[in-house]
Parts: C-alpha cells; sequence; structure tokens
C-alpha cells in the first residue's frame, strides 16, 4: 500500500512540477513580448494604410508624367493608378497575413 502510495505522490509531484513549469514558461515569454496596446494597433492600422496609399500614388504620379508625355487613346493615369492600388492591397494582405500567422503560432506555443 506505501508503495501505490508513493508512485501516487511522484505522480501528483510530477504533474504539478509540469503545471508549474507551464506557467513559469508562459510568464517568461510574456515579460519577454509585452502586450501591445492600443496605440500599437493604431500603428499598425497607420502602417497598413500607407503600405497601400504610397503604391497608389506612385501610379498616379507616374501616370500623369505618362499622359503628359505620351499623351494617347487611354489613360495612363487611371490604369497605372488601378495597378498601383491592386500592388498596395496584395502588399496589405500579405502583410496582415504575416501578422496573423505569428499571433497563432504564439497562440499555439501558449496552448502547448
Amino acid at each position: 500500500m506505501s508503495e501505490s502510495s508513493e508512485s501516487g505522490n511522484a505522480k501528483d509531484r510530477s504533474a504539478f512540477s509540469r503545471d508549474v513549469a507551464a506557467k513559469a514558461a508562459r510568464k517568461l515569454r510574456a515579460q519577454r513580448n509585452p502586450v501591445q496596446g492600443v496605440w500599437f494597433g493604431l500603428g499598425m492600422m497607420g502602417l497598413i494604410g500607407w503600405s497601400v496609399v504610397i503604391p497608389t500614388l506612385l501610379g498616379a504620379a507616374l501616370g500623369i508624367w505618362l499622359d503628359n508625355r505620351h499623351p494617347g487613346k487611354h489613360s495612363w493615369t487611371l490604369t497605372l493608378l488601378i495597378i498601383g492600388l491592386v500592388v498596395g492591397c496584395l502588399n496589405a494582405w500579405h502583410w496582415v497575413d504575416k501578422e496573423d500567422k505569428e499571433m497563432r503560432a504564439e497562440q499555439d506555443n501558449d496552448h502547448e
């Protein structure tokens, strides 16, 4: 009976040790990666917005320049504006997807 009691205590201690180790690891990870606040989120929204705006404006500027230098039947400005918008949206989508994958990986590591 004492052997089963000792093995039960050893199992309880090892389970308790695993729980304590997991909580300690989670706490250390949280200290290394502090939680970002509201300003971080607003800054990210601004960064994503600029990643769309800059290619769009560059496309429009190049289109205006081409329309002035090489006028034609079709508008270079409108064409390059749309191309810049598409490139900017793809850029923003890539950025958000990458951040989402990193957040999911961190959550998966926290649950393990």
